[in-house]
């Protein structure tokens, strides 16, 4: 899966052009290494995510193309 859209899926970030516009500015860290929005992501990736002053680090536990929302948290593990 795409990372922007595993971001989306996810609910770590709300939108998919969102998700899109931080990769391409270098925002989105995948296994320490600057990731593009076309990464394709796979489990046990360590993603990281910069914004303003917000650093945001989780795993990647499973990858589901649709998931509810109650459900999304179980997708990544928070480091």
């Amino acid at each position: 899966m795409r990372l922007d859209k595993y971001l989306k899926v996810s609910r770590l970030i709300k939108r998919r052009t969102i998700a899109n516009e931080a990769c391409d500015s270098g925002r989105i860290f995948v296994n320490s290494k600057i990731a593009k929005a076309s990464y394709d992501v796979k489990e046990g990736d360590i993603i990281e995510i910069r914004l303003g002053e917000r650093v945001l680090k989780v795993e990647v536990l499973e990858i589901k193309e649709h998931v509810l929302k109650n459900d999304a948290a179980l997708m990544y593990k928070v480091l």
